[in-house]
Order: C-alpha cells, then sequence, then structure tokens
C-alpha cells in the first residue's frame, strides 16, 4: 500500500510537472467563493423524519465551508479508493504516460486542451467525482445475498463489478472533457490548410482525439467484460446522450454553447420546488430511449436541465442503476438510483453556476458560460440582454462578460438558481431516505450538504 501511495505520487508529480507552466486558466476552487447558505440567509439544514420538512430543512447540523475537502476525504476512506480522474492501473499505462509527453510539447500553446488537461490533473472541484459517487451509492445500498464471496471487495464493502464500473463513468466522463478540448480549425485564415502537420494546433487536435478514443475504448471493453447486456445497453445510452448534448441550441465557431432567447410563453418552474415531474423528458419512463426534446429550447429551466442531463446526468444517474443493478435489487431500486445521480448531478452543476455571481465584480479577464442557470433565468427577465449574446455568434469572445455579469448580479438569475439548486438536492435527499442507514449514505448526504457551502 505505502508503494502504490509513493508511485501514484511521482505520478501525479511527473504529470503536475508537464503542465505546471500552464497559463492560469483553470476556473476559481469553489472553496474559494463566497458562503451560499438558504435563500433566507440562514445555514441550509436537512431533516430525515418526515418528507415535508425537506423543503425547510436541509440537515440536522450546520455544515461549514472548509468541511467540503473533509466530506470528500471521508468518503474516498469508506470506499477505501482515492478520488482521482483514473484508477492506478490506467495512469500507470504506457498510453497515458505517453500522453502526458506530448503534452509538454504543447506548453506555451493556446490549445484548449491545456485547460482541460490542468483541470483533470489538479482535480478541481468543479469536476464532480462520480466515480466516487458511484461507489458510495453501490455501498449504501448494498447489494443481495447470494453474490459469491469472490466476486465482493469486502475492504471497500462494494463487488469488483461495481468498482469496474466507477472506473468506467470516470473513464467515459473524462474522455468527454478530452474530446471537448479540440479546436476547429475552420475559423483560420484558409481554415487551417497552410498549417505543418506539426504545429500546435493540429498536434493538440491529434492528441484530444486519439487520447479521448482511447479512454472510451478501455470503457467500452470494461463494461463488456463484465457479461451484463441490460447493463451494456444502459451505459451505451449514456454515450449517445452524451454525444447529443453537443447539437442542443445554438453554438460559437468553435462549439461553445449560446443561450436562446426565451419563449414569452414560457411556463416559469423556478419558484416550485414540487416541480420536477415538468422537467421530464421521456427518461422518467424508459431512459434508454433518446430524450424528448421537443418544446424544450427557449423555455430556461427546461433548457438547462436537458443540457446538464445529456452533458453529464444521464452519464452518472444510469451509472448509479447500474450500480443497483450489478448488486441485485429490483427495478423500482434501480430506477431510484438513475433519478438520484441524476438530480445530484443538476444540484452539483446549479452550484458551480452560482460560483460567478456569488462575486459583486467579475475579474478581469474571467469567463463563465453562457447557458449557466443565472443567464438562462435573467434572459427570462430581460431579454435586452440577448443583444449582448448575439456578438458571440461567431466567438464568445466578442461578448462583453462584464456587462453581463453585472446585469445578472442585479436580476432574479441568481435566486431563481439557488432554489433550482435547493430543489434538486432535496430530490436527491429524498432517494438517499429509501437505503439504509450506514456510513456510506451519510457520506452522501455530507457531500450534499457541502455542497450548498461551496
Amino acid at each position: 500500500m505505502a508503494m502504490s501511495k509513493v508511485v501514484r505520487g511521482l505520478c501525479a508529480g511527473h504529470l503536475r510537472r508537464c503542465v505546471g507552466s500552464f497559463p492560469d486558466v483553470v476556473a476559481r476552487p469553489l472553496a474559494a467563493w463566497p458562503r451560499m447558505g438558504s435563500l433566507d440567509g440562514s445555514p441550509c439544514r436537512y431533516n430525515s423524519s418526515t418528507s415535508g420538512q425537506l423543503q425547510e430543512k436541509l440537515a440536522t447540523r450546520n455544515v461549514q465551508k472548509h468541511d467540503w475537502n473533509r466530506a470528500v476525504s471521508e468518503a474516498e476512506k469508506i470506499v477505501g479508493y482515492p478520488t482521482s480522474f483514473l484508477s492506478l492501473r490506467w495512469l500507470l499505462s504506457d498510453e497515458i504516460a505517453n500522453v502526458a509527453l506530448h503534452l509538454r510539447k504543447l506548453v506555451g500553446s493556446n490549445h484548449p486542451l491545456l485547460k482541460t488537461a490542468k483541470t483533470l490533473i489538479y482535480n478541481d472541484k468543479n469536476q464532480q467525482a462520480w466515480g466516487l459517487i458511484v461507489l458510495l451509492v453501490s455501498k449504501a445500498a448494498g447489494h443481495v445475498a447470494n453474490i459469491p464471496d469472490m466476486e465482493q471487495d469486502k475492504s471497500a464493502g462494494v463487488l469488483h463489478s461495481q468498482r469496474a464500473l466507477a472506473e468506467v463513468t470516470e473513464m467515459i466522463r473524462t474522455s468527454h472533457l478530452v474530446h471537448q478540448g479540440m479546436l476547429n480549425l475552420q475559423s483560420f485564415d484558409n481554415a487551417g490548410n497552410d498549417l505543418s502537420g506539426d504545429s500546435d494546433m493540429i498536434f493538440g487536435n491529434k492528441i484530444a482525439l486519439l487520447g479521448g478514443d482511447y479512454l472510451l475504448a478501455n470503457a467500452c471493453q470494461q463494461v463488456a467484460t463484465l457479461r451484463n447486456q441490460d447493463l451494456n445497453m444502459l451505459i451505451s445510452s449514456a454515450f449517445r446522450d452524451l454525444a447529443e448534448s453537443n447539437y442542443i441550441g445554438e453554438r460559437d465557431e468553435q462549439n461553445n454553447p449560446l443561450p436562446t432567447k426565451p419563449h414569452p410563453s414560457a411556463k416559469d418552474f423556478a419558484t416550485d420546488v414540487n416541480s420536477l415531474e415538468d422537467l421530464g423528458f421521456g427518461d422518467l419512463e424508459d431512459n434508454t430511449e433518446p430524450m424528448k426534446i421537443d418544446g424544450v429550447v427557449g423555455n430556461p429551466e427546461k433548457e438547462w436541465s436537458l443540457r446538464h442531463i445529456l452533458g453529464g446526468g444521464s452519464l452518472l444517474g444510469k451509472s448509479c442503476q447500474g450500480a443497483m443493478m450489478l448488486g441485485g435489487h429490483p427495478e423500482p431500486l434501480q430506477k431510484q438510483g438513475y433519478l438520484f445521480g441524476k438530480h445530484l448531478s443538476l444540484a452539483w452543476q446549479a452550484c458551480i453556476d452560482l460560483q460567478p455571481f456569488l462575486l459583486p465584480k467579475l475579474p478581469m479577464g474571467a469567463q463563465f458560460s453562457l447557458v449557466c442557470a443565472p443567464v438562462l433565468f435573467h434572459l427570462e427577465h430581460d431579454d435586452t440582454l440577448y443583444e449582448e449574446i448575439e456578438k458571440g455568434r461567431k466567438s464568445v469572445d466578442n461578448i462583453d462578460y462584464i456587462k453581463v455579469h453585472q446585469a445578472v448580479v442585479q436580476g432574479p438569475g441568481v435566486e431563481k438558481t439557488k432554489i433550482l439548486q435547493r430543489k434538486h438536492s432535496i430530490a436527491a435527499m429524498k432517494v438517499l431516505n429509501e437505503l439504509p442507514v450506514n456510513d456510506a449514505r451519510m457520506a452522501l448526504q455530507n457531500i450534499i450538504l457541502a455542497m450548498q457551502e461551496l
């Protein structure tokens, strides 16, 4: 064990040296942002005695802002594995070592893959620890008694197949993020045809494409080794959802998403914490089928929900569902696993979306997602701001982010996003109430509670 920690430390140190000189383009850590409590300014609390009290309280105790790291650290101890974007055996593979060496050649360039690499290697809090969540759900729900001992990892309290699924979840998400690091050369002069084959831009695209494909291929292989056709179909549908997430709404030439101008007739769900049933896209009936998107674009909360369910919530939800499936649980409980992962992902995303708008002034040169919840809710309130958004149809760099930030901070978008986060946190907590009381369930609750304070 000690040797594994030393090897992992040396490997991580090598990777960090490879990207240590990258520009500081990663978003500010969540823990560095101001504290966010409940809507009335009091700390968010949770009480599991009755479901009605969930809407008023999220915790039985205060959770300090600095408890985020402790909540994650304690959760890692419960399942026995650290939170890394890949398991140690993938990190030490020859292919990953070659990718790390090639990344050094990009140092000093402005290829977007560098931002992705730095975010992944330094494990920024904006990157959800989904593998950890899958392991915690696996341990919290347990497994049926007739599973042979040789298939159980008794030190962690999960099945070997569930640990493999957690690794698959991390690999799929990482491959998706790496693929997002590709640069569209069509916007260059002569569409990039005048670039040499070894230029930084083309070389970076090759690394992003091949690196992402390598991780995706290994994920598919690992799912196949589990020999579970239903699980294979479930994870394959998550692949499809990730691909479809890139085709929702308008985008600039670098595929950065742009918000859709809200429809005047769109129904406002954001002030109702019980409106979750109206945010289904067919996934509540059969989540292996493509999601229904009719009438979604232009409705702020529906559009935001669809983007982030396709872009990751589906993967986490289906991975939690798959963990229940591997544990031998009945189908109704498996569906609850999907709902938990889906709502936890959306609550996490709402928390991330809030961070830039908890500061009164945006730092010089900083940017944020233009399809984040506060922006979408503000456009619903004041669509005149959409004139500034339209300047980004060629490139989002043409948009005055400081102007957009100032408008959103002064509007209702921030408060509506807090309600949105609370809504999905409550939904996730309700699912946890259906699981046995144990340390893994408590760790999941602590993560949700700590999220309120980031």
